[in-house]
């Protein structure tokens, strides 16, 4: 006869339930925390990317459908009715809308490379160790960037306009507002906001290249400029391909500082730009198929130019 096992002493080895599953739904599980843990912290990016960016763009997508139209003799009031992409047609017909990409290419001609040269030329100096007093440049280059588009183009136009302009008063008669000099005008409001940023992007950049790298091209004899165009610029290729992606966008986005400047100069009309064009079309003719017509092939213009940049800045 056998005596009884000690209490607790014929139980099995105390084991976790997930011991106890089969591999399979062990695998099952841990795939499925991981998903939580996915959604968890891409979910909040998402749904604001939907809200600010889908949304808006389904929207406008929607309102470029459609178009009031009066009807009989007009005593019956207006009605929205659908009209396909008659009013992509008429956008691309007015004459308006497409000379504003004239400007918008004027624009980049002048801005992209006194942008991206600029904050390069500003990035390498700072890197040199040349220039003293870095950090405060730094500060002061950034410090415009800082100033709300409107605030900025408030201030120039004080500085443009005859009379009050300290600038002005020395230089002459130099007309700012006027149509042959108003685009440089714009492209100087923008280098003014813009170019510290960039400069920034590009000093970041520019401090994470290893010393030995440096050190090394020294001791083959290389001088301080051969170092900066033939080993820094291109170990920071990718920072400048970003910031020219991020340019050309925001020259297609020109509205602001011609918006400020529109009520003083008259090289500015109220569709000098196509931004301009779907401002005036919503807001000034109450035309919001037309105004979304516009919106929409300003962003499938952006997104065809991102891509081709992207690609072009993705070649070794």
């Amino acid at each position: 006869m056998t005596s009884p096992l000690p209490r607790g002493s014929g139980s099995p080895p105390s084991s976790s339930a997930e011991g106890t599953l089969p591999a399979g739904a062990r695998g099952s599980g841990a795939a499925w925390r991981r998903r939580g843990a996915i959604l968890l912290f891409t979910g909040p990016f998402f749904a604001l990317f939907a809200a600010v960016v889908v949304a808006p763009l389904s929207y406008a997508v929607y309102l470029s459908l459609f178009s009031e139209k009066s009807s009989g003799l007009g005593f019956g009031g207006a009605e929205t009715v659908f009209v396909g992409l008659g009013n992509y047609l008429d956008t691309l017909q007015d004459t308006a809308f497409t000379d504003g990409f004239l400007v918008i290419l004027g624009y980049c001609v002048l801005y992209i490379p006194l942008m991206i040269g600029g904050a390069l030329a500003l990035a390498l100096l700072l890197d040199s160790g040349v220039a003293r007093f870095g950090k405060l440049f730094q500060v002061a280059l950034f410090m415009p960037h800082i100033v709300p588009g409107v605030i900025a183009g408030l201030i120039w136009l004080y500085l443009y306009l005859p009379g009050i302009s300290p600038i002005v008063d020395v230089l002459g008669e130099v007309d700012f507002l006027g149509g042959g000099h108003v685009l440089g005008s714009v492209v100087n409001i923008a280098l003014w906001e813009w170019i510290g940023y960039n400069m920034i992007i590009y000093f970041a950049a520019l401090q994470a290249i290893p010393a030995e790298v440096i050190e090394a091209a020294r001791m083959d004899g290389a001088g301080p400029l051969r170092i900066a165009l033939q080993v820094k610029v291109p170990l920071i290729r990718g920072a400048v391909i970003t910031t020219l992606l991020f340019t050309i966008i925001g020259s297609l986005q020109l509205f602001t500082e011609p918006m400020v400047l529109d009520s003083v100069s008259d090289g500015v009309v109220s569709t000098w730009t196509p931004n301009m064009y779907a401002y005036n079309e919503a807001f000034g003719n109450n035309d919001y198929g037309q105004a979304g017509a516009a919106s929409i092939i300003l962003a499938l213009l952006a997104a065809v130019l991102s891509y081709g940049v992207t690609k072009w800045g993705n070649r070794r």
